[in-house]
């Protein structure tokens, strides 16, 4: 196992930089020129109201005047001592962006992924252990119904029903936080930002525990349809027991497989769900800057979730050794 990991972190190195080549020349591709727009906003002027002399001095203040290769070999200098450049939008160093707004998505996504399995594995072994009656009928249909609800339409349903829209003002559609809440006390503020991310977390989770527990169905009725659970059952086991001893681990290999798509949005953030609901996190702040074609930002967003998704299939790799012991990474002797 420590030289599958060995290997599998050596081979991530090559195709992260092959992943940001590719991303960075994308990036330089789009319409549009940051020099200018920074000009523009700076100067409070059209673009053709700007002279040729001060775009050409924004490009050069930041290393925009330069070759394609030769600000991709800078970039890529800086990323190998974590330093991510300085924002053209925010002016202000990327990192301290991120810090300000990684904890902000890791909170609304953390809460989504556990909400997201704690109800999908449940209603995906309790529907597969009862297939094809009236509950597994109604709950399919329920859950295929949730699944083909565009986010931004149900975040927009919620804040017209829910969010002082045109029926009922229950729960608050901006930010994190309400007015004054450092006066408050611990539980006061807890309970404070619950309220806030109530809808933002659910808009984040009924697509995902609806696609879930179809993946746990689906795992779950394959596994009970093998020699060893029927052998388990002839033996005068409990159904209780043959499913949640015999069958549960190793129907949530496919499970821990979609952990690899899943883990990126902890820090990669929702871009249409923290734009929608005004909350400063990183999702927002890849639209803020994609807007302003904000390279810095984009290429150490672009750059962390990529890591983040190659490190997510390396973990799922090693925990279906966890799930399934049958499992090898190594030839034996080796």
């Amino acid at each position: 196992m420590p030289t599958y990991i060995l290997k599998r972190i050596l081979l991530m190195l090559p195709t992260l930089v092959g992943i940001t080549i590719v991303a960075f020349l994308i990036i330089h591709l789009a319409p549009g020129d940051p020099a200018a727009m920074k000009a523009r906003a700076a100067e409070g002027l059209s673009e053709q109201g700007i002279s040729e002399e001060v775009i050409l001095k924004t490009r050069e203040l930041y290393g925009l005047d330069k070759p394609l290769h030769i600000q991709y070999w800078l970039w890529l200098k800086r990323i190998a001592t974590l330093d991510f450049g300085e924002s053209i939008k925010f002016q202000k160093p990327v990192w301290d962006l991120l810090v300000e707004r990684v904890p902000v998505s890791i909170k609304l996504s953390l809460t989504a992924i556990l909400l997201s399995y704690l109800i999908s594995i449940p209603i995906g072994i309790y529907s597969a252990s009862r297939q094809y009656s009236q509950f597994d009928r109604l709950l399919t249909l329920a859950l295929f119904i949730l699944y083909s609800l565009p986010p931004f339409w149900v975040a927009t349903m919620l804040i017209v029903f829910f969010g002082g829209g045109d029926f009922l003002d229950m729960f608050p559609v901006f930010g994190l936080a309400s007015v004054g809440v450092e006066k408050l006390s611990f539980w006061g503020k807890f309970w404070d930002t619950a309220w806030h991310l109530t809808l933002p977390i659910f808009c984040m989770t009924y697509a995902s525990f609806a696609v879930l527990s179809r993946y746990m169905r689906t795992a779950m009725l394959e596994v009970i349809r093998q020699d060893y659970i029927t052998t388990a059952r002839a033996k005068g086991l409990a159904e209780r027991v043959v499913i949640y001893k015999h069958a549960l681990r190793n129907s949530l290999i496919p499970i821990v497989t979609l952990l690899s798509s899943i883990f990126p949005a902890l820090l990669g953030g929702s871009i249409i769900i923290e734009t929608i609901f005004t909350i400063p996190g990183m999702g927002r702040l890849a639209w803020e800057a994609i807007l302003a074609r904000d390279y810095p930002v984009i290429m150490a967003e672009l750059t962390i979730v990529s890591f983040l998704t190659l490190f997510g299939i390396l973990i799922s790799d090693i925990l279906y050794s966890v799930v399934d012991p049958r499992i090898a990474f190594e030839r034996k002797g080796e």
